[in-house]
Order: C-alpha cells, then structure tokens, then sequence
C-alpha cells in the first residue's frame, strides 16, 4: 500500500471532494523518506539559488527507496508534491531527484536547458551503474 489513508480522507475521496492539503499531509506522513528527501532539496534550492538542486546518494535501505518510487511514480502525487512546494520535479533513477524552480523550465532558457539535460535519454544511459542495476 502507498499511503496510510486516514478514514475521514477516505470519506472526503468517497463523496468526490478532497482537500488537497489533507492528501498532502497523508503523503508527509505515509512517505516520511521521500518527503524529506523532497524537502531539503527544496531548502538546498532557495538557499543555494541555482538552476536545480538534486540527489545522488541512494537510500539506505529497500523501505526507503520503495517510498521514493511510490511518490514520484504516482502522477496524482507527485503533482501534489509540486504544487505544494512550488517546483518541478525530475527523476532519474531509483534514486536520483531534483527539483527545479516550478514554472522556470518554460520560462527561463537556462533552466529550460539544464532540465532538459537532466532528464535526456543521454543523462539517464549516464546515471546508470552496475550497483543501481536492481534498484
């Protein structure tokens, strides 16, 4: 299972209506390892103020890395992820993770450019090892 779904957030999906800053709370806590994640590349992305800030140390464990797949694999959770932080997100690999300032991949060139390599068929042959072929 992806997510621990409260019963009153299973109401609200139930009658057709659900606050989004509800879900949101549900992936914080369901996805404790892929929400921190998320976050501090966030934090690292306005302290730092380049074009992106990414990841590149793989989970310490399967639990851990299963979180990350479940939030960026899921398109409904990863938009609420990126309408809740105010990015764009970009995904490599099993571990691999950047966000970019939301809206500066179509309006900047230079961040245009730089998400673009990121996420080319190039950067991913790139990004693969022997160590993450199972991951």
């Amino acid at each position: 299972m992806s997510l621990d779904v409260s019963p009153a957030l299973l109401e609200q999906a139930e009658r057709g209506e659900v606050d989004e800053a509800e879900f949101v709370d549900c992936v914080r806590t369901s996805l404790p390892y892929a929400w921190e994640m998320i976050s501090s590349l966030v934090a690292q992305l306005k302290v730092d103020g380049g074009p992106f800030a990414d990841n590149q140390v793989p989970p310490p464990s399967e639990q851990e890395r299963g979180q990350l797949l479940r939030a960026l694999a899921s398109d409904a959770i990863r938009g609420a992820l990126q309408r809740h932080f105010g990015v764009r997100l970009a995904f490599q690999n099993c571990h691999r993770v950047a966000v970019f300032p939301l809206g500066a991949t179509e309006s900047d060139p230079g961040i245009a450019a730089t998400y673009g390599k990121f996420t080319s068929i190039r950067s991913q042959i790139l990004n693969q090892s022997p160590e993450l072929r199972d991951c």
